[in-house]
């Protein structure tokens, strides 16, 4: 082919070389400088966090040649290629994904109309095939040069999230600025990831809150990925880098199944259900003193496979774990009240995690293990003026609205509502089953005995000796296991080193629960 051809856009020769060069130039639509700065940060590009993410040589790319229509400003001097998102489709471990991945090298990663249209049009196309979504986000909010344009597009994404919720897993990595109105689209997605020092999310900036209220924040302390990791439970996890963010997107992939009319990936594999000496130190997990922690990832990794579980929001309401594991291969989700944080005491942000944690659970076909050891809900004038009354209700919603399997297990207190809460027979629990340590009552011995016997105790001549002997009837009378066992509460007390046995024959005869609930346009959850 000679070169002359090749310049000739009227040849097919040139229509060649001409399509080529576009390719080049939307591949590398960002400034060589502000790639470089990108790179300076620690923060990799648009592209090469798509390559990371999925599998090499997968990736097909969408409306690589859309470019913005905008003429204010002066912007129409400048109309890169892709117009400052990357999209398109994949595979990861040979799974079906759609992703898109904000270009902060152009625009700064700003949305405009375009750049909207594009993510839109990924997103249907995700619904359509009934693939999980991956957004990567890196921008800087709405591009003020497009005005309600691009107001518009933000709100076409978050009409799509909703729409796609519990349809299709939808994932948020933030890796960059993510602020104003581009936060919602994240925190309506099914999980948020975000990187320590490079991630930002808020509404409004530190500079807009200095002005109208005199508060001086930087914006590590305002929205950094540890302040919504640990204190306002935007995100789920808190990654060390970038490819350490993508990762454990890659992890959360492998426990969710496509869509919602699809099962989880799974590694069949028959588990040797004789109790092994592994399984034996769950019999001395439980301290004697009722008032002793423990560490509740214990029993939990003793019935995983491998002892593997990736936990969600491990920062935020430590007194609450939640996580995915595996049993005979096939996914489960964690829920389990941990004493080693507030006696493992349900609070307003314990009872939101672990309720968004099984809504999530059951929109996706994968059944629930809870561990129980749980004091009651968490006393405070705080608590009780923050609404731990709706918003402890949303738990009792996610488990009564599930129709996942649902196995219980609980390991020693499970006192009062918080009993009911926490996964119950009487919420719809499949099997429940309880260790000899469990003390399954209303309240605690002191506290019962305080109330019931307070005449009594103010009547003795030996106020304490008396009050001892009081507790003592109390625990031998109702703080066991088998009064609840009597009236078919837990379906059996068992060695604490059968658990997994337990739960491994479970869940075979409740691979093919079939469940409904009564018809309805959508219930009203306490939000």
């Amino acid at each position: 082919m000679s070169e002359p051809d090749e310049n000739n856009v009227h040849t097919t020769a040139g229509k060649l070389a001409d399509l080529q060069h576009r390719i080049e130039e939307a591949t590398h639509a960002g400034s060589a400088r502000a790639v470089e700065k990108q790179h300076a940060k620690g923060k990799l590009t648009a592209r090469e966090r798509v390559e990371l993410l999925l599998d090499e040589g997968s990736f097909t790319e969408l409306d690589e040649f859309a470019r913005h229509r905008s003429t204010n400003f002066g912007i129409e001097k400048n109309r890169p290629y892709g117009d400052g998102v990357v999209t398109g489709y994949g595979t990861v471990d040979g799974r079906p994904v759609c992703v898109y991945s904000q270009d902060f090298t152009i625009f700064g990663g700003s949305l405009g109309e375009v750049y909207g249209e594009k993510i839109v049009k990924v997103m249907d196309f995700a619904m359509k095939t009934g693939c999980p979504v991956i957004g990567i986000n890196d921008g800087g909010g709405a591009r003020i040069q497009e005005g309600v344009a691009a107001l518009g597009l933000f709100a076409e994404i978050f009409r799509r999230n909703v729409h796609a919720s519990g349809v299709i897993p939808q994932i948020s990595l933030i890796v960059g600025p993510c602020a104003g109105g581009a936060v919602y689209s994240p925190a309506i997605t099914d999980f948020t990831v975000m990187v320590d020092q490079t991630s930002h999310m808020f509404i409004t900036g530190p500079d807009v809150i200095k002005t109208v209220t005199g508060e001086d924040v930087g914006f590590e302390e305002l929205g950094g990925a540890r302040t919504h990791n640990t204190t306002s439970g935007v995100a789920h996890h808190m990654a060390g880098d970038e490819k350490d963010a993508i990762e454990y997107v890659k992890s959360l992939l492998s426990y969710l199944p496509s869509n919602n009319l699809s099962e989880a990936p799974a590694f069949p594999e028959e588990a040797d259900l004789e109790t092994s000496d592994t399984d034996r130190e769950l019999d001395t997990l439980i301290p004697d003193s009722a008032n002793q922690p423990y560490d509740m990832h214990t029993a939990i990794e003793h019935v995983l496979d491998d002892g593997e579980f990736l936990e969600t929001q491990g920062l935020f309401a430590p007194n609450i774990v939640t996580g995915f594991g595996r049993v005979e291969g096939h996914p489960v989700g964690i829920v389990a009240n941990q004493p080693m944080q507030f006696a493992g005491c349900l609070d307003i942000n314990a009872s939101e995690k672990a309720a968004r944690f099984v809504r999530t659970c059951d929109a996706f076909n994968v059944p629930v293990i809870t561990f129980v050891d749980v004091p009651g809900f968490l006393p405070g004038v705080d608590q009780e003026y923050g609404g731990i009354i709706r918003r402890g209700a949303k738990l009792i919603y996610a488990y009564a609205e599930a129709t996942v399997p649902l196995i219980t297990v609980i390991t020693r207190k499970a006192f009062g509502g918080a009993y009911d809460v926490m996964g119950s027979k009487h919420l719809g629990a499949d099997l429940n089953v309880a260790w000899p340590t469990a003390q399954i009552a209303v309240m605690g011995a002191q506290g019962a005995v305080n109330i019931l016997h307070r005449r009594t105790i103010a009547a003795a001549d030996d106020a304490e000796a008396t009050r001892a002997q009081l507790i003592s009837e109390y625990e031998d009378a109702l703080l066991n296991p088998y009064v609840a066992a009597e009236r078919g509460y837990v379906d059996a007390v068992i060695m604490p080193s059968e658990t997994r046995r337990h739960i491994v024959r479970g869940l075979r005869q409740l691979r093919t629960k079939r469940e409904s609930l009564p018809p309805k346009k959508h219930g009203n959850i306490p939000l």
